[in-house]
């Protein structure tokens, strides 16, 4: 007898995340500025805070942003976050964004820390980096690898990859969009190893693997 297949387990903590951050900057906007700049500043991955080995602040500064999420970056992160939670689980979720975060805050710090001065730091070396940026990317990535179609999934990698690229050749460029470029390419990359996986058994559910008779 088939077994029903497995509904996927209602993503909570992609809502969860974003109503965190989004309480967040509402509390740390109440501050008075220096304070809060000061608060960001602690909290980013810029250059200054990871030569000095605060190395923390990989973690906390995805749980910070300069000012309230807009509406319509809020409900993306969270559909986005959300459909990975839900393809994937929560753990490999999670992980695709940290990984995203994390990595990307890394390979730029290794951009940036020969061309600029940290004795005294300048003003890249001291700026304020934080927020979900990077994971977003990552994860926004991975899905689109997800995509079933392949035509389909390489329309939109090839379209993630310019959107990604554009911000990078202009003029204007800073080293957050290198980021965010960086990370979009470790999500495409960890979306990759991860297709053909499926999403993970939650317990207690039945199997869709069919049981013999």
């Amino acid at each position: 007898m088939r077994a029903a297949p497995r509904r996927p387990a209602l993503p909570w903590a992609a809502p969860l995340y974003t109503a965190a951050v989004q309480l967040g900057a509402y509390a740390t906007g109440r501050l008075p500025a220096q304070r809060r700049t000061q608060l960001l500043r602690r909290h980013s991955t810029n250059v200054a805070n990871l030569h000095a080995g605060r190395w923390w602040t990989l973690a906390t500064s995805a749980a910070f942003v300069e000012e309230p999420l807009p509406v319509a970056y809020g409900a993306a992160l969270v559909a986005t976050l959300g459909t990975a939670e839900a393809r994937w689980g929560t753990a490999r979720a999670a992980g695709v964004f940290a990984a995203g975060h994390v990595g990307a805050s890394l390979l730029v710090h290794a951009g940036l820390r020969h061309r600029v001065r940290v004795d005294p730091p300048d003003a890249t070396a001291r700026a304020v980096d934080v927020g979900a940026s990077y994971g977003f990317q990552a994860t926004l990535g991975a899905l689109a690898t997800a995509v079933p179609h392949r035509g389909a999934r390489a329309a939109a990698t090839a379209g993630l990859l310019a959107l990604g690229a554009l911000p990078v050749l202009r003029r204007g460029r800073t080293f957050t969009d290198a980021g965010h470029l960086t990370a979009l390419a470790l999500g495409l990359a960890m979306g990759t190893a991860l297709r053909g996986r499926g999403p993970r058994p939650t317990p207690g559910r039945p199997s869709a693997i069919p049981k013999p008779t």
